[in-house]
C-alpha cells in the first residue's frame, strides 16, 4: 500500500505563497474543519494567537486527487536552487504560463528534449517549477515552446 503524501514549502508569505500555487494546480484554499464556519473562528477555539493564521496556508486538490500543499513561515530567505521541484502538466502550456506570469510568476526559459516541451518558472518567491504539456495532450514532437 503506498503512503499519502503532502508537499510542504517554506515560505515568507504563507498565505500569499498559497494562493499563488492554487492558481498553478487549479486547487482550493482548505476550508476550516466542518464544525468552524472559519479559519479565525477555528484560531479562536484552539487558543491560537489571531496573528498566527498568517504563518500557515494550506491548499487542496478539489476532487481529493492530488496531494495537500502545506506552506509554513519561516524567518530566512530561500538561499540557492531548489534540489526537488514540482512539475505541472497542462493542456495549453502556453496559455497556462501566461495565466501564471500574470499571478507572479517569474518565466525563465522553454526547453525541447525528446519530443517534450517545458518552461521553467520561478513562484513569487524565488522556488522553481515546470510547466509542460500532458502527454494526452501532445500533438507531436513540438509544442510551439
Amino acid at each position: 500500500m503506498a503512503h499519502s503524501v503532502q508537499v510542504t514549502f517554506d515560505a515568507h508569505d504563507p498565505p500569499n505563497l498559497a494562493a499563488f500555487w492554487a492558481v498553478v494546480l487549479d486547487y482550493e484554499e482548505q476550508p476550516p474543519p466542518p464544525e468552524f464556519e472559519t479559519w479565525a473562528e477555528f484560531a479562536a477555539a484552539n487558543n491560537l494567537p489571531a496573528d498566527a493564521m498568517g504563518n500557515y496556508g494550506a491548499i487542496i486538490d478539489p476532487v481529493g486527487d492530488g496531494p495537500r500543499l502545506l506552506f509554513l513561515k519561516v524567518p530566512e530567505p530561500k538561499a540557492g536552487k531548489n534540489r526537488v521541484h514540482l512539475d505541472v502538466a497542462v493542456s495549453d502550456r502556453p496559455a497556462h504560463v501566461a495565466r501564471l506570469v500574470e499571478a507572479g510568476a517569474i518565466e525563465h526559459e522553454t526547453r525541447t528534449e525528446l519530443g517534450v516541451t517545458w518552461t521553467v518558472m520561478e513562484d513569487p518567491e524565488g522556488n522553481e517549477f515546470c510547466v509542460s504539456v500532458e502527454p494526452s495532450a501532445q500533438a507531436g514532437p513540438d509544442q510551439g515552446g
